[in-house]
């Protein structure tokens, strides 16, 4: 059976998801970043479009936990 999308596209899809819940909380990516533990650089990159920074599922779980909403809403299209 062949791929139907290449990995560019899963990632893609939860990039843009990430980007709306975090604005959804009126949170700024440094704002995310300080409650991740990560650097805002880092989430800048996991959200650029351009940039294609892969990023680990523990890292999109903590995500979703600072976030607080379930992890299967980043897979949605």
């Amino acid at each position: 059976m062949a791929l139907k999308h290449n990995d560019d596209y899963y990632y893609d899809i939860v990039r843009i998801n990430i980007k709306k819940y975090r604005k959804e909380k009126k949170y700024t990516q440094q704002k995310l970043a300080d409650e991740c533990e990560l650097s805002v650089d880092y989430i800048a990159e996991i959200e650029s479009l351009k940039r294609r920074k892969s990023f680990s599922l523990a890292t999109l779980g903590r995500i979703a936990d600072v976030l607080e909403i379930d992890i299967k809403k980043f897979f949605n299209k």
